[in-house]
C-alpha cells in the first residue's frame, strides 16, 4: 500500500512560525531527556521542501 502524501502551502510568516515551533519542541524534548528523532525528521522535511509561488485569485 502506498503512503499518503500531503501538501501544505504556507506563506513566509507561517513557514517561519512552523520552524520556530519545531525548534522549540525539540529543545523542550531535549530538556526532558526524551528522544527527538520524530521532530528531527519533520524539521528536515520542512527545511528541504520545494518552495513554490502561487497566485491567489479572490472572487
Amino acid at each position: 500500500m502506498r503512503e499518503e502524501k500531503f501538501h501544505i502551502y504556507l506563506n513566509d510568516d507561517e513557514y517561519s512560525r512552523m520552524i520556530q515551533s519545531l525548534i522549540r519542541l525539540k529543545n523542550s524534548l531535549i530538556s526532558q531527556g526524551r528522544y527527538t528523532d520524530g521532530v528531527d525528521d519533520v524539521l528536515c522535511k520542512v527545511m528541504l521542501a520545494k518552495k513554490r509561488k502561487l497566485k491567489i485569485k479572490y472572487i
